[in-house]
């Protein structure tokens, strides 16, 4: 097994490429609702998103990186290849489901990648009955489990939200009431920005995490600092690239939107986020894209149920369930083709 200081180099960027892949990937979720309702242009909501995704960094810690990076896949099965194999499996997922405009889970992408990498090596070295020693099933019980309630969740809080809304501003004129809250979306979108980068940066910190460790770099489990920065400083340039397919899908397709509504759908979606992130023992890896999607029909549906485009839903849906088993296929076939190429591996 190569252990060398190149292939880790390499593995590190390849990990950080994931993280710029999954900023423009899952931008939408922190500038769709605040793009459409038209409160910023959609070059001002990019680089107001990257911003606060990158500021995140200074207001939480490394709970989520720890789960992600130690807590899912058994770390004695873990080698710089097997890292390298979950990664290839993620990405290949987010580009695919990035060019369908579907706004799946960059999270989920690499989980499943990460363990479906793992279980390939643990089949190559004991015989494929024994691939599931590679996972640590009490590390994912949360994490299926946020799959459906993630969603519900945001759903959920954004009605309660809207409810509040309406109920205290019920003597208002509308129109009126739209332009308050346009100013309030600013702080809703940046919310949101701040919950993406804390919960979708750390996941990356964990996998970089991992292969320094595997590798005996690190003595201990611990997010370096400079990980840390590198994290959020290529989630938020990826950010600032954009990701207009899903943009689109998440705040026009879905339903349409008011600025009471993106605000009432961001900060459920927030709220939710950072509570699973930082207030839950351990923290939950859950999905902003799902959360989000879940706030922005809840706001929708408030209105009437036909307001949300249940259709689109649906093919999210799909898109959801595919992704943690499609993303694993990938990671177990690559691995699977570097023991092939590799000597020795």
């Amino acid at each position: 097994m190569d252990n060398s200081f190149t292939l880790i180099t390499i593995i590190v960027l390849v990990a950080l490429s994931f993280d710029f892949i999954n900023g423009f990937h899952d931008a939408a979720n922190s500038i769709a609702t605040v793009v459409s309702t038209r409160v910023l242009t959609p070059l001002q909501a990019v680089g107001w998103a990257a911003f606060f995704n990158f500021a995140a960094a200074f207001l939480f810690g490394t709970a989520v990186a720890k789960t992600v990076g130690s807590g899912m896949v058994n770390l004695k099965y873990v080698t710089p290849w097997v890292i390298l194999a979950g990664l290839v499996g993620a990405i290949a997922w987010d580009l695919i489901t990035w060019w369908l405009g579907l706004p799946t889970s960059s999270s989920h992408a690499l989980l499943g990648g990460y363990a479906g990498a793992a279980m390939a090596h643990v089949a190559h070295m004991k015989g494929i009955t024994h691939s599931f020693e590679a996972i640590i099933a009490s590390g994912w019980t949360l994490t299926l489990i946020f799959i459906v309630v993630a969603p519900l969740i945001g759903l959920v809080l954004s009605v309660l939200l809207m409810m509040i809304v309406y109920r205290v501003f019920q003597a208002q004129n509308p129109l009126k009431m739209n332009r308050h809250f346009r100013h309030m979306q600013l702080f809703s979108s940046a919310l949101l920005s701040i919950s993406h980068g804390t919960s979708d940066a750390q996941k990356t910190m964990g996998i970089i995490t991992a292969v320094l460790f595997s590798a005996k770099y690190l003595d201990k489990f611990e997010v370096p600092r400079w990980v840390m920065m590198s994290a959020y400083t290529v989630i938020a340039l990826g950010t600032l690239s954009g990701g207009w397919r899903i943009i689109r899908t998440m705040g026009t397709r879905l339903t349409k939107l008011t600025p009471r509504s993106g605000f009432c759908a961001e900060t459920a979606a927030a709220m939710s986020i950072i509570y699973a992130s930082h207030f839950m023992h351990p923290a939950a890896p859950v999905s902003t894209t799902h959360v989000a999607a879940g706030a922005i029909a809840g706001v929708g549906s408030i209105q009437r149920v036909r307001a949300v485009r249940w259709g689109v839903a649906q093919d999210i849906v799909w898109a959801w369930v595919l992704t943690i088993p499609a993303s694993a296929i990938v990671g177990w076939i690559s691995l699977t083709i570097f023991h092939v190429f590799v000597p020795g591996l």
